[in-house]
């Protein structure tokens, strides 16, 4: 099984940014925690601040890997490039927030790629990479 974790803009500053919100600890410290608990899953990450380059990452796996994850960061709430992106693939993605965004801002509250998406897992830290994985484990 192979999938892709994709962050969007301004989560390459996990454990910087916001540690009230995001938490504290770096995606570099994270991923190798979670490809060790799933040592049978080819588990990758990719992370741009650039709409266009997510939606080629996408394009490139999207037909050949076995799941997305995916956390657009703000480009959540306003991307129909990402939406249509996500629409053309055959390999399912699952929509990733490390916060609870419907405690949030009001514009958070609403994804344009979620209706494009498998399903949406939000709130539970960065352990909702975690909780994406199991949901494309089946």
């Amino acid at each position: 099984m192979k999938i892709l974790i994709i962050n969007g803009p301004n989560l390459n500053l996990l454990g910087v940014r916001e540690p009230g919100i995001y938490g504290k600890e770096s995606m570099e410290i994270y991923l190798p925690k979670l490809q060790a608990r799933y040592p049978d899953i080819d588990i990758e990450y990719y992370q741009s601040n650039i709409e266009g380059e997510l939606i080629n990452k996408m394009q490139e796996v999207g037909f050949s890997y076995d799941g997305i994850v995916l956390n657009a960061g703000a480009y959540t709430h306003t991307s129909i490039a990402l939406l249509d992106c996500i629409r053309s693939l055959r390999t399912p993605v699952i929509e990733v927030h490390i916060s609870n965004v419907n405690d949030r801002e009001e514009y958070r509250r609403h994804s344009v790629i979620g209706p494009g998406c498998k399903g949406t897992i939000q709130g539970f830290g960065l352990d909702s990479y975690r909780l994406a994985i199991e949901a494309l484990k089946g």
